[in-house]
């Protein structure tokens, strides 16, 4: 329709409803102030443009999410950056929109760095030459701070990552999101609605308190026209490090992410046992893929790194043969 924007959510009013800029479907929405004054239809935000010339650079755009906290999310998002930039020829970077939580920083042994303006824009931190990593976690006077925003000043702070780090041309950008559905997902969704997304990978746990959640994330990304790459189970079973036998944590007791994979015709990437010691090196901001590579747990990150490869080297082969 004429008067909806092509970066607005599924369920928008239109930009010549009398609901326009304060209906449910507005909240987070990046033109939301624009609709509801009236000016919507003759000044979509410019930010949507800026976006699209700067993620020009960027060949692939990964979210990663998950309909609830604590299932791994960040430290899956962690490993990804790791396990990428493990080929020294790719340019990887790493964006944590997790406003109010941000654990990258921890994870990536980057605790206590700032962030530097140039000319060109902010500095991404770097973890080696090729991994650059930017997180809110970086503007805060101490990792103990918390961050107290309304859905606004969140959404404006997500526009100025994706608008004014200077990331140069890299390869794979990897987007760590917060657990939900809410501001933060609707606004990177929204301002990289133009610049064309690869897709979503969503995370769980076995337990079905946590496939309820993920159910509704799913429902998310199709009501909004996110790709989904798949799904991945984290801390499914338990693989003791001395004697490799495996035992069940976190029981599936309705048939875990494979049964809902199953059923929702989404991709199972893999699943990945628990393993003590990923928790120890997210604490020491080490890689535990390359720190231990003799674990169960690596060879199902490696391959699950491996499948997400694929995936977006095929969209990429796709998009030039239209062009």
């Amino acid at each position: 329709m004429a008067d909806i924007p092509e970066n607005a959510p599924g369920d928008c009013p239109g930009i010549k409803s009398t609901e326009a800029g304060k209906g449910s479907a507005c909240q987070g929405c990046p033109n939301q102030n624009l609709c509801a004054s009236g000016a919507g239809s003759a000044a979509p935000d410019p930010a949507i443009g800026e976006i699209k010339e700067k993620m020009a650079l960027v060949k692939h755009k990964i979210l990663i999410l998950s309909g609830k906290g604590g299932v791994g999310k960040s430290t899956f998002s962690a490993h990804l950056a790791h396990g990428l930039a493990e080929d020294d020829t790719k340019q990887i970077a790493l964006l944590d929109v997790d406003i109010c939580g941000p654990s990258i920083p921890k994870m990536m042994g980057l605790e206590g760095e700032q962030v530097h303006q140039s000319g060109s824009g902010w500095s991404p931190v770097y973890v080696e030459d090729n991994l650059g990593v930017m997180s809110v976690g970086f503007l805060l006077s101490s990792p103990d701070d918390a961050v107290i925003w309304r859905g606004p000043k969140k959404n404006g702070m997500i526009k100025q990552f994706l608008r004014d780090v200077d990331w140069g041309e890299i390869d794979y950008l990897i987007v760590d999101t917060p657990p939900g559905t809410s501001d933060e997902h609707l606004s990177v969704v929204q301002y990289l609605s133009a610049a064309h997304i690869d897709g979503a990978v969503i995370i769980t746990t076995p337990q079905e308190v946590s496939l309820q959640d993920v159910r509704k994330e799913i429902n998310f990304c199709h009501k909004v026209k996110l790709p989904i790459i798949g799904v991945v189970e984290n801390m499914s079973g338990f693989v003791c490090p001395k004697c490799k036998n495996e035992s069940q944590i976190f029981p599936p007791t309705t048939g875990g992410a494979e049964k809902m994979c199953r059923d929702l015709e989404i991709p199972l990437l893999g699943k990945v046992p628990l393993d003590p010691r990923i928790g120890k090196h997210c604490d020491k901001g080490t890689s535990f893929l390359s720190e231990v590579p003799d674990s169960p747990s690596t060879a199902v990150y490696r391959n699950i790194i491996q499948k997400i490869q694929e995936h977006c080297d095929m969209l990429y082969r796709e998009c030039n043969q239209k062009v």
